[in-house]
């Protein structure tokens, strides 16, 4: 009751903005507002060394005069400053150049139907027992083994936030979120060869935390695998993406079809729409509803209501990620995406990760990513990667200092299984990812 008595009063104020906007001569307006509040702690080598409380708010409203647009936010709610800051905006738009595709968007794409997503989930923990999980996390991983000789400590944050947003076409909601998370970093050294690797657990609700001993003896194990790593000769083998890392492949691909890069013609799949992109077996879909994920969401980040929808089935390109403005340059309706996808997902095959690297046979198991070699045009891929060599199925030796390459068009042509082995610690859902070919270089 406490959490909908405080949506309401910022559903109040944001009401207010829209009312201002309007009396202040804007023909059109959305406003949204945030408050945020939580508790950070990190503990290394046993002891306290950060304890972080967080509160925020602010709000940003932008008004169109016709298709003149301004913007502008504030951390301060008070009436004078609700009324400054519409000033402030209403003078940026009386200023700016019209735009023909800016606006609001269509009034029947907002969302009309809130459902529960089961998103707040509190987490009273106090100061004290956050101190004691954080340690309990990294002792456990400390104490692992005999070369885990440093850390870079554990953490626990917990946040809760309240949002609402409007417009003046009549939408106005506000609802609570939580996100909560533990992880603990730590090094491990043998000889000359020091290598430092890290686990996590992030959640909605505490109780879906792993426990904290187990991430830290993750984080351990993590770190002593890769120690005394090699390099490799430059070749061409099978690439394994592990599945914390996969979701890198599947965010390339999804910035290929955003709506900014398609509009400017800086997309590898500029005019992909219904072509094959994928193998025939590859489903990837958005799945906004789910209840409790970490992506979920009724609307997006201007009101429009959000689906559960194909983006690619049966491997070929069923639909663009598109906010109002980017559908509007294309001619196209927007998709619900403005501030991105969410709960994306790629339907698993029925291998886990251990039938994974039998299926790879020999070839490089990925588990580290560095750089930003990506170039979005083109679609040429060289990353920097570190991981495991694999010989008839089974790790063999820690590889370092080495370059993957290729073109994301035939990689992603080129994958020949998904995992069973799902990483649900994001807003991008999907197992270790199978390439049948890429370029190595090392040595």
């Amino acid at each position: 009751m406490q959490n909908q008595e405080e949506i309401n009063r910022l559903k109040n104020t944001v009401q207010e903005l829209l009312d201002e906007a309007k009396k202040q001569g804007a023909s059109a307006a959305e406003a949204g507002l945030s408050q945020e509040n939580g508790l950070s702690v990190s503990a290394r080598l046993g002891e306290v060394e950060t304890i972080e409380h967080h509160c925020g708010q602010g709000l940003g409203i932008t008004v169109y005069f016709g298709q003149r647009k301004g913007s502008a936010s504030t951390t301060d709610l008070s009436p004078e400053s609700i009324k400054e800051t519409v000033s402030a905006a209403c003078s940026i738009a009386r200023y700016t150049s019209a735009d023909d595709y800016s606006g609001l968007p269509e009034q029947e794409l907002l969302a009309t139907e809130f459902p529960d997503l089961d998103l707040n989930h509190p987490w009273g923990v106090s100061v004290d027992d956050a101190i004691a999980l954080a340690i309990e996390c990294e002792d456990a991983a400390r104490g692992f083994h005999a070369e885990i000789s440093n850390s870079e400590g554990a953490s626990v944050n917990t946040h809760q936030g309240n949002h609402v947003m409007g417009n003046s076409l009549g939408f106005l909601h506000g609802y609570t979120s939580t996100r909560h998370s533990l992880s603990c970093s730590v090094l491990a050294q043998r000889g000359d060869s020091m290598q430092r690797d890290y686990w996590y657990s992030v959640s909605r609700n505490a109780r879906d935390l792993e426990p904290a001993a187990e991430i830290g003896k993750k984080a351990a194990e993590r770190a002593l695998r890769r120690l005394v790593g090699r390099s490799l000769s430059t070749r061409q083998c099978p690439v394994l993406y592990s599945a914390e890392i996969a979701s890198g492949l599947l965010g390339s691909f999804i910035g290929a079809i955003s709506g900014g890069n398609l509009y400017r013609k800086s997309s590898f799949l500029l005019d992909a729409l219904d072509t094959q992109v994928f193998p025939n077996f590859i489903h990837i879909h958005e799945r906004p509803h789910l209840i409790g994920a970490l992506g979920s969401a009724a609307y997006d980040g201007e009101g429009v209501a959000t689906k559960t929808r194909d983006i690619v089935s049966n491997g070929i390109l069923r639909s663009y990620v598109l906010s109002t403005y980017s559908a509007r340059k294309l001619g196209l309706h927007s998709t619900g995406n403005a501030g991105g996808v969410r709960n994306l997902t790629i339907d698993s095959g029925d291998l886990d990760y251990q039938g994974l690297l039998k299926q790879l046979g020999t070839g490089l198991l990925v588990t580290e990513l560095m750089g930003q070699g990506v170039n979005m045009v083109t679609g040429d891929y060289s990353r920097g990667a570190a991981g495991f060599w694999v010989e008839n199925g089974e790790i063999q030796y820690p590889v370092e200092e080495i370059t993957i390459a290729g073109n994301l068009k035939d990689m992603f042509k080129n994958i020949i299984a998904v995992g069973n082995d799902v990483d649900y610690r994001g807003n991008v859902r999907t197992g270790s990812i199978l390439v049948e070919r890429m370029s190595i270089a090392g040595e």
